[in-house]
């Protein structure tokens, strides 16, 4: 079982910032189309607490949970934009690669 975070200022404010609102359209989405929270839990396989966080924006609930909400309710692609595929696509092989002095390794000259 993954650790949750056990402070909320270890999130950063604009992380937070944008899982409250998340949250807002859930809770407003939800009323607006008339799904109880009941049902919506049903849908999802969550409890009614685990949604009562989400829709406070609660950073300890899974990202899952809350982009699984947006999807169910209609909103995903306006609340959460595909990337650009140059963010992500860019070949998946590559490794980064290190210098010793980048590593925090120093070579000794006297050494060779």
């Amino acid at each position: 079982m993954p650790k949750k975070l056990s402070n909320v200022d270890t999130v950063p404010t604009l992380v937070r910032e944008r899982l409250s609102t998340w949250g807002r359209c859930i809770h407003t989405q939800r009323l607006r189309q008339r799904i109880t929270a009941a049902d919506l839990c049903v849908r999802m396989s969550i409890s009614e607490a685990t949604l009562r966080r989400m829709e406070k924006g609660d950073p300890s609930t899974a990202a899952g949970a809350y982009l699984a909400a947006l999807l169910i309710l209609g909103v995903f692609e306006d609340a959460i934009p595909a990337l650009v595929p140059a963010l992500w696509s860019d070949s998946p092989q590559r490794r980064v690669k290190l210098s010793q002095q980048e590593r925090g390794c120093e070579v000794d000259a006297e050494y060779f």
